[in-house]
């Protein structure tokens, strides 16, 4: 799944880690949904542009075309 979670995730000046223990998974959890190789629950994309200060919009839409 496209999602913009590592340029969300840099802009906040967060590694990978930070992320991961800020939402209560692991290091290797954030890796995978920013290769697009991990489809994240509601919750857990909830919980990662809360840790962001991001709306789901802007972390995780994919407009029909792309």
């Amino acid at each position: 799944m496209e999602n913009k979670v590592k340029i969300a995730r840099t802009q906040v000046s967060l590694t990978q880690q930070q992320l991961a223990e800020k939402i209560g998974v692991t290091r290797q959890t954030i890796s995978l949904i920013e290769k697009g190789k991990y489809n994240p629950t509601l919750k857990l994309c909830l919980d990662i542009c809360y840790a962001v200060n991001k709306t789901l919009d802007e972390v995780f839409w994919v407009d029909k075309g792309e």
